[in-house]
């Protein structure tokens, strides 16, 4: 099985030796080498590894910060001289913790770690509803319960995530909302819109065959004719 992996680590000794060890792995690919958090967020959409190294004191954002902008982050190796952060490593779902300077037999202990894991999703890897979005507002990390999500619009390469308290864009396709959502919560009723079925005031007849969705807040949605058969699947009528 071939993997997919990224060294997202400021220090250069800790990528070099981490890609010595790894040269025992043919099976893995080593994708990228970033040296900070920001790096790492752009590497990780663009090669969406299996796994990654992660330092977590890192320039502009570290390894924590890096996670939580991210909404399904791969199976993560922490790399760090700081034991002290541990705890919460393994709180974000880590693999495993190498602390800084680790040996090779220390790194092996790792790699069949991350082997286990990743055999482990294959056997049991099921779709799983998404309960937050994460983004970045104004600087600022930002997370949005799904429950208070209305509506959902392409635009382009982005997401407009409509809420009762506003407007918020998200790099993201409307189709892994799609694919993501509680297909009994959200329909993707357009090309361009993924609605919430309770903020659905009434549907009414639009030109031809087609139909517009009037929403709680006054919002007109168009309907294609896919999205009206999901629609009506999912009302019962």
């Amino acid at each position: 099985m071939r993997l997919k992996t990224l060294i997202i680590d400021d220090e250069p000794l800790a990528t070099t030796i981490i890609q010595e060890y790894l040269m025992d792995y043919p099976e893995v690919e080593v994708c990228a080498v970033v040296h900070n958090g920001f790096d790492g967020m752009k590497a990780i959409q663009t090669h969406q590894p299996d796994f990654i190294f992660l330092d977590i004191e890192m320039p502009k954002i570290n390894g924590f910060e890096l996670l939580e902008l991210l909404e399904s982050p791969p199976a993560i190796i922490f790399t760090t001289a700081y034991d002290q952060y541990a705890v919460k490593a393994f709180d974000n779902a880590a693999v495993d913790y190498l602390l800084k300077p680790f040996s090779k037999s220390r790194f092996a202990q790792a790699m069949t770690k991350i082997n286990q894991n990743l055999s482990q999703q294959a056997i049991s890897s099921y779709p799983e509803s998404l309960s937050r979005i994460v983004l970045k507002e104004k600087g600022e990390i930002k997370i949005i319960p799904v429950t208070v999500v209305r509506y959902l619009e392409a635009n382009d390469d982005y997401v407009n995530i409509h809420t009762d308290e506003g407007k918020f864009l998200k790099n993201k396709t409307l189709t892994s909302y799609e694919q993501s959502l509680p297909s009994d919560e959200f329909v993707r009723v357009h090309r361009s819109y993924l609605v919430k079925v309770s903020e659905i005031v009434k549907m009414e007849p639009y030109e031809k065959e087609g139909f517009i969705l009037l929403l709680r807040k006054g919002e007109k949605i168009p309907v294609s004719k896919n999205g009206y058969i999901k629609l009506k699947k999912v009302l019962g009528i």
